[in-house]
């Protein structure tokens, strides 16, 4: 064999690829899986549904008049903040069909009224108590009782963890019930007492403390920041899956291999793999991914886990016993969230009598509706519009709270669509009949438990530390990356960059540099 240290260099690239095994097909695992498809590396991704992409999917119904109408079965946005998700669209080449949502800005559907959603506010916190808008929402002792929180001396010693308690100490209940509440049930599925205000707002304690009240601490976090509702995030013309979609294309384009169908059920950490490149025949890790049903296990010399904890865990304590007394934690169970959607010839909602939609406050009587949200989606994205004939619009109602046994998984799809027709008429304010509806389709998807519940920061760390002391494994997800696509993608481009690494550290040992 040559002495020349690029011959060695050529081997390893060209004949000793490093193999990698992604565990789950969600977002994080496409991402990373794209990331990892370059030479030198084997990519096998393994997805236990029949379908990739997570909850970024397509939801194709089909009409009583014969047509056809594609929209998004899950994400239908993603958060602009970082720029990372803009980032990698203009690296899949779709910056050009990326499109803002109407601006016009959601409602709040209240005990007994609905309202637009004040501007101005973070996670529902207002940073001007006494706007119009506020007012209109919680009213004026409401209000007033939100203003005094400019007289309250700022938290300087020590920190408030628990947002609900922050801000009930801070403005009063009617803030919290009425416009923090509803946000934080449509953004994490969680109540604000069960929030690390840490996480969930991040700064927001010592903006408090520099400015010396919570609404000047909003303020100033808000500072040269988007001003209405809905300015915060974008979309992509067509729907969100088609991210998806391309990110499923190029990753096979660059050679990586998804199986759909295939449910890893064991990791085993197996004798280690003799590196011949390496000196003196070195050794590295080496691992055994077993899938349901499949006699002979993948072997791998490095493995990214992107599933759900409850999948997630028993896989990494299967390797590692400190992970294993990690897993046996209290950690916050995730929510089951049906969504709805109703395609209507109603020219009744051309006004858009709601915005773009509504967050609906879980005070509200079941009696007159149990949808947890609304999103009139003809009003908020043009292009699901221009796919339909004047009058028709496209409803999504969401089901399913926090803590709280979902009573729509039972149901038959007749009972949920007269379940979600009566809804979305009481939210709407307008008289909605069945002969209305053309179109139908229920969706369920399990949300990740929120990275922002109290104690769930301090459990990540540990298991951080537990994962880093597995060389050639890593983690990701919204579980541990944070909700939305800007937290998964970039935390899921972090991971794979450091499995890259380890094949860079091997390639640089092997010719002693």
């Amino acid at each position: 064999m040559s002495d020349d240290p690029r011959d060695s260099l050529n081997h390893l690239i060209n004949d000793d690829p490093t193999r990698v095994v992604i565990i789950g097909g969600g977002m994080g695992g496409l991402v990373a899986a794209r990331d990892l498809a370059r030479p030198g590396f084997e990519v096998v991704l393994l997805e236990a549904s029949d379908e990739l992409g997570g909850s970024v999917q397509r939801l194709d119904l089909d009409l009583a008049d014969g047509t056809k109408v594609t929209v998004d079965a899950g994400a239908e946005s993603f958060a602009t903040r970082g720029g990372h998700v803009a980032k990698f669209i203009d690296e899949l080449h779709l910056t050009d069909q990326v499109v803002q949502p109407n601006p016009a800005g959601s409602w709040l559907q209240l005990p007994g009224k609905a309202v637009p959603t004040p501007k101005g506010g973070m996670l529902g916190i207002p940073s001007t108590p006494l706007a119009t808008d506020v007012i209109a929402a919680i009213g004026w002792r409401g209000a007033l009782r939100a203003y005094l929180d400019r007289m309250l001396p700022p938290l300087k010693i020590g920190q408030e963890r628990n947002l609900g308690r922050l801000v009930s100490r801070r403005m009063g209940r009617a803030v919290l019930e009425n416009l923090v509440a509803p946000v934080t049930t449509g953004v994490y599925s969680a109540d604000p007492d069960q929030l690390d205000v840490a996480v969930a707002a991040p700064g927001l304690n010592p903006a408090l403390t520099r400015t010396g009240s919570l609404s000047g601490a909003v303020a100033e976090l808000r500072a040269g920041g988007p001003s209405k509702a809905g300015s915060a995030v974008g979309g992509i013309e067509g729907g969100m899956w088609r991210l998806a979609y391309t990110v499923i294309t190029d990753a096979r384009r660059r050679g990586a291999e998804l199986r759909t169908g295939a449910r890893a059920v064991d990791l085993e950490l197996a004798a280690p793999r003799v590196d011949s490149a390496q000196p003196n025949g070195g050794q590295r890790p080496r691992y055994l991914v077993r899938i349901a049903g499949q006699d002979d296990p993948i072997e791998a010399d490095a493995v990214l886990i992107d599933a759900p904890s409850a999948e997630a865990l028993p896989l990494l304590a299967s390797v590692s016993s400190e992970i294993e007394a990690l897993a046996h934690a209290d950690w916050p169970q995730a929510t089951s969230v049906e969504l709805v959607t109703l395609v209507l010839d109603a020219p009744v909602l051309d006004a858009a009598p709601r915005g773009t939609g509504l967050l609906v406050s879980d005070r509200v009587d079941p009696e007159f509706a149990t949808a947890k949200a609304m999103t009139h989606v003809t009003a908020k994205w043009s292009w699901v519009g221009e796919q339909l004939p004047a009058g028709r619009h496209v409803l999504r109602l969401s089901y399913g709270r926090a803590g709280r046994a979902s009573d729509t998984e039972a149901m038959t799809d007749a009972a949920l669509r007269a379940r979600a027709l009566r809804d979305a008429a009481a939210l709407t304010n307008i008289p909605l009949s069945e002969s209305m509806v053309v179109g139908f389709a229920r969706v369920r998807w399990q949300n990740a438990q929120p990275l922002a519940a109290v104690g769930q920061r301090e459990r990540l760390t540990s298991l951080r530390a537990a994962v880093e002391k597995l060389q050639g494994v890593e983690v990701t997800g919204s579980w541990i990356a944070g909700t939305g696509l800007a937290s998964v993608i970039p935390h899921a481009r972090e991971a794979a960059a450091r499995i890259r690494g380890l094949r860079w550290r091997k390639l640089t040992d092997s010719d002693g540099s």
